[in-house]
């Protein structure tokens, strides 16, 4: 499954773990994605979303 929201496009971020000797190894951040029913267009479809888009009311879940 591909790591981004069909919504609003969230995906993974890179950056650093960084030790308490300030060495630094790279690092990934993914987010949350659910693959949920919706509605899309008086449809229902399978869509990948992350949880802030659930949560905040951007898409009507399926029943």
């Amino acid at each position: 499954m591909a790591n981004v929201c069909e919504i609003c496009g969230k995906g993974e971020r890179s950056g650093f773990n960084v030790s308490h000797s300030n060495l630094k190894t790279k690092r990934t951040w993914k987010p949350n994605i659910q693959r949920v029913k919706a509605l899309v267009k008086g449809e229902t479809k399978r869509v990948n979303v992350c949880t802030r888009c659930m949560r905040s009311g951007k898409i009507q879940r399926a029943v």
